[in-house]
């Protein structure tokens, strides 16, 4: 069965996670995906562990199914001859380089444009390719402090907090990922491909949204909320007798069930609280008043009586519990592979469900050039 981008070909010179997670995504949707490394393999996560798994790390493995590996000296002129003709073959290059160094290596945009017209051309940086910053290295960590990210994670006890993933590389791969299909879509259209320029900065800065839009309005500095929502209440976590369960009070008519079901029918009438502008205002004096009645009984019963009763809730659950939950089992999220190295490894799934073109998982991630004698005598004749 073909995949939804079967007809694309990618070449991809990214490392690391922002690219490699959007070409991923190509190579998941039916795209062929050739990930070009220097010889001996450049991936940094290739190293980036433990854990390992027969000498392969599974940090690589997250990001990189779906593809094949070539190898290419790009400070050699048979490298770069060789990028130069897989180009005229492709449909999308995208690479990670640092803002100038595919210039440097006589690989940019106007170069590439004029070997194949039809080339969408996708520049992911730390910072953009114009601006006072563009030639700063960009990791996600310095993105996620830079970006306000920080400064509303966590609490006044914790300080700033970063994620607990690099979600701002994982942002940036979506948004090239959107870009490119854009692009693809468009050049249906005008036969012309074009550059995309995403920087992990401007992603950052997008995912702000709610939190960013409330400063923009009102000219506040939102503080860290920990896990307490900046707009709704209550939207948070609470204790219980044994445990602790997430409640997410989307409206004024959750808020009065959950009050019944608390046995606390009273707070849903009470002036300072009958409305939601009204407990955000005084969420101070609500919340300790809701977590009295949450720690009389155990997660599992408020678990059951929010259900019965419509009030969106759900249980913290560690790794090793997401990773048995029948929901996740059913939707296939976690998969098997088979790895020429590392045997049989564990992955995450795509969550991507197409009815007629669905992800299928042709390719385990490749190891470094295992395919350069193949791409080579296809596409380098």
């Amino acid at each position: 069965m073909a995949g939804a981008l079967e007809h694309i070909k990618v070449l991809d010179l990214s490392r690391v996670l922002a690219g490699p997670y959007c070409t991923m995504i190509l190579g998941d949707l039916g795209a062929e995906v050739i990930k070009v490394e220097a010889p001996g393999g450049s991936d940094d996560t290739r190293k980036w562990g433990p854990p390992f798994q027969n000498d392969v790390s599974a940090y690589y493995l997250c990001a990189n199914r779906n593809k094949k590996s070539i190898t290419a000296d790009l400070k050699s002129q048979e490298g770069i001859e060789m990028i130069k003709k897989l180009v005229s073959e492709s449909d999308v290059i995208l690479h990670n380089f640092k803002s100038g160094t595919m210039d440097r290596f006589g690989l940019d945009y106007q170069t590439l444009t004029e070997i194949n017209p039809g080339i969408v051309y996708c520049s992911i940086t730390g910072f953009g390719e114009t601006g006072p910053y563009q030639t700063m290295p960009g990791y996600d960590f310095i993105i996620q402090a830079m970006s306000g990210l920080m400064s509303i994670t966590g609490d006044n006890q914790s300080g700033p907090q970063k994620f607990g993933v690099a979600i701002t590389d994982i942002l940036t791969g979506l948004y090239a990922c959107i870009g490119i299909q854009g692009a693809l879509l468009e050049r249906t259209i005008s036969g012309k491909g074009q550059k995309l320029d995403i920087s992990l900065y401007d992603s950052a800065v997008s995912s702000l949204v709610n939190i960013g839009s409330n400063y923009l309005m009102s000219g506040k500095i939102p503080t860290a909320l920990g896990n307490n929502h900046a707009n709704i209440v209550p939207y948070q976590t609470f204790e219980t007798s044994d445990g602790q369960m997430v409640v997410a009070v989307g409206n004024d008519k959750q808020y009065k069930v959950l009050c019944t079901i608390l046995e606390r029918p009273e707070l849903a009438y009470d002036e300072r609280f009958k409305t939601n502008s009204d407990r955000v205002e005084n969420r101070e004096v609500l919340v300790p008043l809701l977590q009295q009645a949450f720690d009389r009984k155990s997660t599992a019963v408020w678990q059951t009586k929010c259900q019965e009763n419509g009030i969106p809730c759900g249980p913290i659950q560690n790794i090793e519990e997401v990773t048995k939950d029948p929901q996740l089992k059913k939707r296939e999220m976690f998969i098997d592979f088979e790895h020429p190295t590392a045997g049989i490894v564990k992955m995450i799934g795509s969550p991507l469900k197409l009815s007629r073109t669905p992800v299928q998982y042709k390719h385990h991630p490749p190891n470094a050039g295992e395919h350069t004698d193949e791409i080579l005598a296809r596409f380098i004749r």
